[in-house]
């Protein structure tokens, strides 16, 4: 596969004297894929039942008439003002009870089945015009599902969904309030009409109640996609793609992508650092002009899975965004970066948000590959360079990867509902696993739970899993379980048969709590007490003699968080690690990069990475 790089753009933002030269600037610059219209549904539809077509049709023509091949969205994350006249009760509410009004964006519940008929009707349309257009290479449904908190909502729609949804799950009333524990606090129901949505309780709702209205909502977002999908699938055989945000765990992505060809997603490593990731101060003062090196990485590992090994970025930052607290501008050579790592992983398109800088409304700080005064920013130069350095690599074919990773959306369901820990959080748990995996020198390939086989890995972690799928404790690799893992079920109780192995307890540690484990690091955050049996094999211990890390029935299991230092020593005792420092390398079928996020030059087997580059080698040759 030979990438490619793309663009977002809005040609209703501009002038149509602008679009022949904004297109001919593209395809010079190496861009050969534009995406268009996901927000234009006031201009598609000015009044109700009243189609402006002419004006996107010509920025097509423009636009194909360069050679450039176009995404087409659906407009659903910006209903028109004259819907809400037409809906006022099809806005979300929040959990204080405030319904979140018109004015910006993503102002939809999904479960207001009159918005959902107006989001296949627009798809509809669209689809009938341009669904067999050949100018038309694919299409992308919506925009960024949950981002702004918007999956959750306790509105009157959402409440009578989840009584339906209830009734189907459990059968009958008593079959619920037995799942439930609903006996405990005197909460149990006659009837699926008297279930309330769990908010705006004195304390916490019940927590299988809770847990039982996330995967409902994670449901309401599949069954909205998969009806605009369904709708564009009469239409035309091009690809549907949906872009993903980052670190968005309210919805399961691997259900939705069920309906979809292609996964992308929204790349901001710099916004990203300093609103979405766990970390010290000095490790954010360290990365403020690069991200993480990291979280783009685990990002595009999971879209992989989730695109069932197609997917793209859809949107990459090219220089200071406007919504995260602070927003500094990328070191020169970080867009570059990010667009090569992320080909690294596999991508088929790097596209870039977006290409000129909007001198209005709500996102006009946010940097563009042009300026509002149409004069080339620095990502334009460093997106150009990328497009000539494809030219001289060609294609790219991945590879399975060293290690594995298991990643579930349900299992943050349940420790958001019973985290038992102020600061304990699933992302933050995985994350740490996959950057450690990541330190180890190690490539690596995040599944999901219903994975059908486990097979063929050096090691595959598991930490945090609610529940261990069968195929988890068949598998020929080598499989590090926990720590939390199986310790609850899919209804939020702790297992009471004597075949479900559980710690006698578990500690939650506060923030400055470290527990030293034999100076090789520290137990953070959480810990379980094990009853280590004799035929068993304890590994490593923590200095109070407690079992961290230790084998049985041929499974290792992990019994507490480590720090840093103590998961590179973990994953030293059970693989042939290959620690890389500050490098991240990524190995496909024929090349090795080697990224580095750090502003210093770093040193790779004898040859020199400058700060904020990276190295591809091929045939043991550098050959960028």
């Amino acid at each position: 596969m030979i990438p490619e790089l793309g663009v977002c753009y809005y040609p209703e933002h501009w002038d149509e004297a602008m679009w022949a030269e904004d297109a001919a600037r593209m395809v010079e610059t190496g861009i050969t894929w534009v995406r268009i219209a996901e927000f234009a549904w006031s201009r598609l539809e000015p009044v109700p039942g009243h189609f402006t077509f002419e004006w996107l049709d010509k920025a097509i023509g423009i636009l194909a008439g360069h050679g450039l091949k176009v995404v087409m969205c659906t407009p659903t994350a910006t209903p028109p003002r004259w819907m809400i006249d037409r809906y006022p009760d099809m806005l979300a509410v929040d959990g204080a009870g405030q319904p979140r009004t018109f004015g910006s964006r993503r102002h939809y519940c999904f479960s207001h089945l009159g918005y959902r008929a107006e989001s296949v009707r627009i798809a509809q349309a669209l689809g009938e015009r341009y669904g067999r257009d050949p100018r038309i290479h694919a299409w992308q449904i919506d925009n960024e599902y949950g981002c702004h908190d918007t999956v959750i909502s306790y509105s009157d729609h959402a409440k009578t969904a989840f009584q339906g949804w209830c009734a189907q799950r459990y059968g009958d009333i008593k079959t619920l309030n037995t799942a439930w524990g609903n006996v405990f606090w005197s909460i149990e129901y006659t009837d699926f009409d008297q279930i309330a949505l769990p908010h705006l309780t004195v304390t916490q709702p019940n927590p299988a109640h809770e847990l039982a209205f996330r995967r409902f909502s994670s449901d309401q977002v599949t069954a909205y996609n998969r009806a605009q999908a369904q709708a564009l699938r009469h239409a035309t055989d091009a690809p549907l793609i949906h872009n993903y945000m980052g670190r968005i765990l309210e919805f399961d992505h691997f259900d939705v992508g069920a309906d979809l060809d292609i996964a992308s997603w929204d790349s901001y490593p710099i916004g990203f650092l300093s609103d979405r990731l766990d970390a010290s101060e000095a490790h954010k003062a360290k990365y403020l002009q690069q991200g993480d090196p990291d979280m783009q990485a685990f990002h595009h590992d999971l879209y992989r899975s989730v695109g069932k090994g197609r997917w793209w970025v859809m949107e990459q930052q090219p220089g200071p965004v406007n919504w995260a607290p602070y927003n500094p501008a990328p070191l020169e050579g970080m867009v570059r970066l990010w667009t090569w790592e992320a080909i690294a992983h596999g991508a088929e398109v790097v596209s870039y948000f977006r290409w000129r800088q909007a001198p209005f409304a709500q996102e006009q700080m946010h940097a563009g590959l042009l300026t509002p005064q149409n004069i080339p920013a620095p990502g334009m130069t460093e997106a150009a360079q990328v497009a000539r350095e494809i030219a001289q690599i060609g294609a790219i074919t991945q590879k399975k990867a060293d290690a594995a990773l298991v990643f579930d959306y349900a299992s943050d369901w349940s420790w958001t509902t019973l985290p038992q820990g102020a600061d304990f959080t699933y992302f933050r748990l995985v994350l740490e696993a996959y950057k450690a995996m990541r330190r180890a020198g190690l490539t690596v390939d995040i599944l999901p739970v219903t994975a059908r086989s486990f097979d063929g890995y050096d090691v595959v972690l598991a930490p945090g899993l609610a529940q261990i799928p069968d195929s988890l404790t068949q598998t020929d690799s080598k499989v590090v379980l926990g720590p939390r893992t199986g310790t609850v079920t899919e209804e939020l109780r702790i297992p009471t048969s004597d075949t479900s192995p559980l710690p006698q307890f578990s500690e939650s540690l506060p923030p400055d709590h470290k527990r030293s484990v034999q100076d090789a690091g520290h137990v953070v955050h959480w810990q379980e007490t094990w009853d280590v049996a004799d035929s068993d094999q304890t590994i490593i211990s923590d200095d109070a003699g407690k079992a961290v890390l230790f084998e049985s029935d041929g499974q290792f299991r992990l019994a507490a968080w480590p720090d840093e230092t103590l998961w590179d020593t973990i994953l030293g005792q059970l693989i042939a690690a290959k620690p890389t420092g500050d490098l991240r390398v990524r190995t496909t079928q024929d090349h090795i990069f080697v990224i580095n996020y750090t502003n210093e030059d770093q040193s790779y087997e004898g040859h020199k990475i400058k700060g904020c580059d990276l190295a591809i080698f091929k045939d043991g040759s550098r050959i960028l």
